[in-house]
Protein backbone atom coordinates (compact mmCIF):
# COMPACT_ATOMS: atom_id res chain seq x y z
CA UNK A 1 0.00 0.00 0.00
CA UNK A 2 2.71 2.38 0.67
CA UNK A 3 3.89 1.74 -2.50
CA UNK A 4 0.97 3.31 -4.07
CA UNK A 5 0.99 6.05 -1.92
CA UNK A 6 4.86 7.18 -2.98
CA UNK A 7 3.62 6.57 -6.54
CA UNK A 8 1.53 9.93 -5.97
CA UNK A 9 4.81 12.15 -4.92
CA UNK A 10 7.03 10.09 -7.35
CA UNK A 11 5.01 9.83 -10.88
CA UNK A 12 5.61 13.17 -12.60
CA UNK A 13 4.83 16.36 -12.42
CA UNK A 14 1.34 17.29 -13.11
CA UNK A 15 -1.36 15.48 -11.08
CA UNK A 16 0.72 13.54 -8.74
CA UNK A 17 3.18 16.96 -7.94
CA UNK A 18 0.80 19.62 -7.51
CA UNK A 19 3.87 22.02 -6.33
CA UNK A 20 2.40 24.86 -4.11
CA UNK A 21 3.65 27.29 -6.69
CA UNK A 22 0.43 26.91 -8.21
CA UNK A 23 -1.44 29.78 -6.43
CA UNK A 24 -4.42 29.50 -8.04
CA UNK A 25 -5.56 26.59 -5.58
CA UNK A 26 -5.22 29.53 -2.78
CA UNK A 27 -8.59 30.96 -1.30
CA UNK A 28 -10.90 32.50 -3.68
CA UNK A 29 -11.24 36.49 -4.55
CA UNK A 30 -14.04 37.18 -1.76
CA UNK A 31 -12.67 35.96 1.08
CA UNK A 32 -11.99 36.71 4.83
CA UNK A 33 -8.78 38.82 3.70
CA UNK A 34 -10.70 40.83 1.32
CA UNK A 35 -10.59 43.62 3.77
CA UNK A 36 -7.28 44.25 2.73
CA UNK A 37 -7.81 44.43 -1.25
CA UNK A 38 -7.31 47.83 -1.11
CA UNK A 39 -3.72 48.00 0.60
CA UNK A 40 -0.85 48.45 -1.15
CA UNK A 41 0.70 45.02 -2.38
CA UNK A 42 3.70 43.89 -3.90
CA UNK A 43 3.63 41.78 -7.15
CA UNK A 44 2.70 38.56 -7.03
CA UNK A 45 5.77 36.51 -6.84
CA UNK A 46 6.75 34.88 -10.78
CA UNK A 47 6.16 31.01 -11.16
CA UNK A 48 8.59 28.89 -13.10
CA UNK A 49 7.24 27.28 -16.07
CA UNK A 50 7.24 24.03 -14.49
CA UNK A 51 4.96 25.48 -11.33
CA UNK A 52 2.23 26.86 -13.83
CA UNK A 53 2.29 23.53 -15.26
CA UNK A 54 1.12 22.15 -12.17
CA UNK A 55 -2.11 24.36 -12.12
CA UNK A 56 -5.43 22.32 -11.91
CA UNK A 57 -7.64 24.18 -10.39
CA UNK A 58 -10.74 26.72 -11.14
CA UNK A 59 -9.70 29.32 -8.09
CA UNK A 60 -8.60 32.79 -9.19
CA UNK A 61 -5.01 33.61 -8.30
CA UNK A 62 -4.85 35.81 -5.13
CA UNK A 63 -2.29 38.96 -4.47
CA UNK A 64 0.26 38.82 -1.51
CA UNK A 65 -0.92 40.05 1.68
CA UNK A 66 2.59 41.55 3.10
CA UNK A 67 6.20 42.05 2.24
CA UNK A 68 7.08 39.73 4.84
CA UNK A 69 4.50 37.18 3.97
CA UNK A 70 5.62 37.42 0.23
CA UNK A 71 9.03 36.27 1.06
CA UNK A 72 8.20 33.59 3.87
CA UNK A 73 6.07 32.15 0.87
CA UNK A 74 8.87 32.11 -1.90
CA UNK A 75 11.83 30.84 0.85
CA UNK A 76 9.00 28.23 0.99
CA UNK A 77 8.30 27.70 -2.58
CA UNK A 78 12.05 27.29 -3.55
CA UNK A 79 12.55 24.25 -1.25
CA UNK A 80 12.50 21.37 -3.54
CA UNK A 81 10.15 18.66 -2.66
CA UNK A 82 12.94 15.80 -2.49
CA UNK A 83 13.89 17.56 0.85
CA UNK A 84 10.75 16.41 2.30
CA UNK A 85 11.28 17.08 5.97
CA UNK A 86 12.94 20.48 5.25
CA UNK A 87 9.65 21.47 3.19
CA UNK A 88 7.10 20.01 5.90
CA UNK A 89 9.15 21.88 8.88
CA UNK A 90 8.94 24.94 6.61
CA UNK A 91 5.25 24.53 5.55
CA UNK A 92 4.16 23.66 9.27
CA UNK A 93 6.19 27.02 10.42
CA UNK A 94 4.45 29.28 7.30
CA UNK A 95 0.74 27.75 8.30
CA UNK A 96 1.12 28.42 12.13
CA UNK A 97 2.85 32.12 11.66
CA UNK A 98 0.41 33.17 9.01
CA UNK A 99 -3.27 31.50 9.96
CA UNK A 100 -4.95 34.24 7.83
CA UNK A 101 -2.42 33.75 5.18
CA UNK A 102 -3.98 34.04 1.12
CA UNK A 103 -1.35 31.48 0.74
CA UNK A 104 -2.61 28.64 2.75
CA UNK A 105 -4.33 26.38 0.36
CA UNK A 106 -1.40 26.31 -1.95
CA UNK A 107 1.05 25.43 1.40
CA UNK A 108 -1.79 22.96 2.55
CA UNK A 109 -1.80 21.50 -0.69
CA UNK A 110 2.39 20.68 -0.62
CA UNK A 111 1.84 19.21 2.92
CA UNK A 112 -0.90 16.91 1.21
CA UNK A 113 1.39 15.17 -1.04
CA UNK A 114 4.65 15.38 1.55
CA UNK A 115 2.45 14.07 4.57
CA UNK A 116 1.14 11.22 2.02
CA UNK A 117 4.80 10.57 0.77
CA UNK A 118 5.89 10.04 4.64
CA UNK A 119 2.89 7.79 5.21
CA UNK A 120 1.40 10.31 7.88
CA UNK A 121 -2.53 9.69 6.60
CA UNK A 122 -3.68 11.65 9.68
CA UNK A 123 -1.91 14.54 9.32
CA UNK A 124 -2.15 14.28 5.30
CA UNK A 125 -6.13 14.64 5.88
CA UNK A 126 -6.09 17.22 8.50
CA UNK A 127 -3.76 19.39 5.88
CA UNK A 128 -6.13 18.45 2.79
CA UNK A 129 -9.20 19.33 4.48
CA UNK A 130 -8.06 22.18 5.58
CA UNK A 131 -6.72 23.10 1.91
CA UNK A 132 -10.13 22.45 0.05
CA UNK A 133 -12.50 23.84 2.61
CA UNK A 134 -10.31 27.32 1.55
CA UNK A 135 -9.92 25.67 -2.40
CA UNK A 136 -12.85 23.47 -2.95
CA UNK A 137 -12.14 23.06 -6.29
CA UNK A 138 -8.67 21.82 -5.95
CA UNK A 139 -9.27 18.76 -7.83
CA UNK A 140 -5.97 16.92 -6.91
CA UNK A 141 -6.38 17.37 -3.38
CA UNK A 142 -9.70 16.13 -3.32
CA UNK A 143 -8.76 13.03 -5.59
CA UNK A 144 -6.05 12.10 -3.67
CA UNK A 145 -8.30 12.06 -0.30
CA UNK A 146 -10.79 10.21 -2.09
CA UNK A 147 -9.09 7.45 -2.92
CA UNK A 148 -6.14 7.57 0.43
CA UNK A 149 -9.37 7.12 2.46
CA UNK A 150 -10.52 4.66 1.79
CA UNK A 151 -7.16 2.52 1.46
CA UNK A 152 -5.96 3.69 5.10
CA UNK A 153 -9.56 2.19 6.34
CA UNK A 154 -10.58 -0.62 8.42
CA UNK A 155 -13.81 -1.54 9.84
CA UNK A 156 -12.88 -1.22 13.84
CA UNK A 157 -11.87 2.88 13.39
CA UNK A 158 -14.16 4.60 15.31
CA UNK A 159 -15.68 6.51 12.82
CA UNK A 160 -15.16 4.36 9.98
CA UNK A 161 -18.81 5.31 8.81
CA UNK A 162 -17.60 9.04 8.16
CA UNK A 163 -14.63 8.22 7.00
CA UNK A 164 -16.15 6.44 3.92
CA UNK A 165 -19.05 9.13 3.62
CA UNK A 166 -16.25 12.09 3.12
CA UNK A 167 -14.15 9.81 0.48
CA UNK A 168 -16.85 9.41 -1.62
CA UNK A 169 -17.79 13.28 -0.98
CA UNK A 170 -14.59 13.40 -1.92
CA UNK A 171 -13.92 11.28 -5.00
CA UNK A 172 -17.29 12.48 -6.92
CA UNK A 173 -16.11 16.22 -6.11
CA UNK A 174 -12.78 15.53 -7.88
CA UNK A 175 -14.86 13.38 -10.61
CA UNK A 176 -17.63 16.23 -11.30
CA UNK A 177 -15.12 19.20 -11.05
CA UNK A 178 -12.74 18.17 -13.12
CA UNK A 179 -14.01 18.51 -16.92
CA UNK A 180 -14.58 22.03 -15.95
CA UNK A 181 -10.99 22.77 -15.08
CA UNK A 182 -9.73 25.13 -17.67
CA UNK A 183 -6.69 24.66 -19.21
CA UNK A 184 -3.64 27.08 -18.05
CA UNK A 185 -1.61 28.97 -20.53
CA UNK A 186 1.41 26.82 -19.38
CA UNK A 187 0.33 23.80 -20.09
CA UNK A 188 0.46 21.91 -23.39
CA UNK A 189 -2.77 20.10 -24.11
CA UNK A 190 -0.73 16.70 -23.62
CA UNK A 191 0.34 18.24 -20.02
CA UNK A 192 -3.63 19.16 -19.52
CA UNK A 193 -4.90 15.53 -20.41
CA UNK A 194 -2.01 13.73 -18.59
CA UNK A 195 -3.02 15.68 -15.31
CA UNK A 196 -6.83 15.48 -15.70
CA UNK A 197 -6.34 11.90 -16.32
CA UNK A 198 -4.56 10.96 -13.28
CA UNK A 199 -6.83 13.03 -11.40
CA UNK A 200 -9.65 10.85 -12.16
CA UNK A 201 -7.82 7.87 -12.41
CA UNK A 202 -7.52 8.48 -8.26
CA UNK A 203 -11.07 9.98 -8.11
CA UNK A 204 -12.45 6.37 -9.79
CA UNK A 205 -10.28 4.26 -8.05
CA UNK A 206 -11.43 6.51 -4.44
CA UNK A 207 -15.10 5.70 -5.40
CA UNK A 208 -15.04 2.05 -6.23
CA UNK A 209 -13.11 1.61 -2.89
CA UNK A 210 -15.51 3.05 -1.07
CA UNK A 211 -18.91 1.03 -2.92
CA UNK A 212 -16.43 -1.84 -2.66
CA UNK A 213 -15.97 -1.55 1.72
CA UNK A 214 -20.10 -1.24 1.39
CA UNK A 215 -19.88 -4.74 -0.16
CA UNK A 216 -21.46 -2.88 -3.59
CA UNK A 217 -19.40 -4.93 -5.87
CA UNK A 218 -21.29 -4.07 -8.72
CA UNK A 219 -21.12 -0.62 -8.08
CA UNK A 220 -17.37 -0.63 -7.47
CA UNK A 221 -16.37 -2.19 -10.99
CA UNK A 222 -17.69 0.05 -13.29
CA UNK A 223 -15.28 3.03 -11.06
CA UNK A 224 -12.68 0.56 -11.68
CA UNK A 225 -12.23 -0.33 -14.74
CA UNK A 226 -13.14 3.61 -15.60
CA UNK A 227 -9.83 4.14 -13.12
CA UNK A 228 -7.71 1.69 -15.02
CA UNK A 229 -8.77 3.12 -18.35
CA UNK A 230 -8.06 6.69 -18.18
CA UNK A 231 -4.97 6.58 -15.80
CA UNK A 232 -2.04 7.67 -18.21
CA UNK A 233 0.86 6.41 -15.53
CA UNK A 234 3.38 4.04 -17.52
CA UNK A 235 3.50 1.32 -14.70
CA UNK A 236 -0.48 0.59 -13.50
CA UNK A 237 -1.42 0.40 -9.89
CA UNK A 238 -2.21 -3.09 -9.10
CA UNK A 239 -4.40 -2.29 -6.17
CA UNK A 240 -6.78 -0.92 -8.62
CA UNK A 241 -6.14 -4.56 -10.73
CA UNK A 242 -6.50 -6.52 -7.34
CA UNK A 243 -10.07 -4.94 -5.81
CA UNK A 244 -11.09 -5.18 -9.52
CA UNK A 245 -10.87 -8.51 -9.87
CA UNK A 246 -12.08 -9.43 -5.99
CA UNK A 247 -15.36 -7.45 -7.23
CA UNK A 248 -15.66 -9.38 -10.33
CA UNK A 249 -15.09 -12.74 -8.18
CA UNK A 250 -17.77 -11.74 -5.79
CA UNK A 251 -20.00 -11.09 -8.32
CA UNK A 252 -19.52 -14.87 -10.45
CA UNK A 253 -17.83 -12.47 -13.39
CA UNK A 254 -14.86 -15.48 -12.70
CA UNK A 255 -13.51 -14.67 -16.27
CA UNK A 256 -13.56 -10.76 -15.69
CA UNK A 257 -11.83 -12.04 -12.36
CA UNK A 258 -9.36 -13.87 -13.89
CA UNK A 259 -8.42 -11.28 -16.63
CA UNK A 260 -8.14 -8.25 -13.87
CA UNK A 261 -6.14 -10.83 -11.79
CA UNK A 262 -3.60 -11.90 -14.59
CA UNK A 263 -3.15 -7.81 -14.95
CA UNK A 264 -2.21 -7.20 -11.23
CA UNK A 265 0.15 -10.20 -11.15
CA UNK A 266 1.92 -8.91 -14.32
CA UNK A 267 2.97 -5.78 -12.71
CA UNK A 268 6.03 -5.79 -10.54
CA UNK A 269 5.14 -5.68 -6.82
CA UNK A 270 4.15 -7.66 -3.18
CA UNK A 271 0.73 -8.02 -5.01
CA UNK A 272 2.12 -10.85 -7.81
CA UNK A 273 2.18 -13.67 -6.05
CA UNK A 274 -1.38 -12.61 -4.49
CA UNK A 275 -2.56 -12.14 -7.79
CA UNK A 276 -1.38 -15.06 -9.21
CA UNK A 277 -2.79 -17.20 -6.71
CA UNK A 278 -6.13 -15.34 -7.12
CA UNK A 279 -6.21 -15.99 -11.01
CA UNK A 280 -5.93 -19.91 -10.19
CA UNK A 281 -8.18 -19.55 -7.80
CA UNK A 282 -10.95 -17.78 -10.33
CA UNK A 283 -10.36 -20.37 -12.77
CA UNK A 284 -11.45 -23.27 -10.81
CA UNK A 285 -14.60 -21.41 -9.37
CA UNK A 286 -15.18 -20.44 -13.09
CA UNK A 287 -14.99 -24.41 -13.53
CA UNK A 288 -17.27 -25.56 -11.22
CA UNK A 289 -19.55 -22.37 -10.66
CA UNK A 290 -22.11 -20.53 -12.76
CA UNK A 291 -21.00 -17.76 -13.81
CA UNK A 292 -22.80 -13.94 -14.08
CA UNK A 293 -24.55 -12.87 -17.07
CA UNK A 294 -21.81 -10.51 -18.49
Amino acid sequence: MRRTWLKFIEVGAFAALLLLGCIGAAAQTGSGQSSQSGQSSPPTPQQSDKDKANTLTLDAPPPPVNAEEDAAFKAFDSIPLTDGAKKTQAGEAFVQKYPQSRYLAPVYSTLVKLYLGANDIQKMQDAGEKDVALAPNDVQTLAILGQTLPRAWNSAMPNAAQQLEKAEKFSKSAIELTPTIPKPDAMTDAQFSLAKNQTLAMAHSGLGLVYFRRGKYDDAIPEFEESTKVDPNPEADPVNFYILAIAEEKTSHFDAAVAAFSKCAAIPGGLQPTCKNGADEAKKLGATQLSAPK
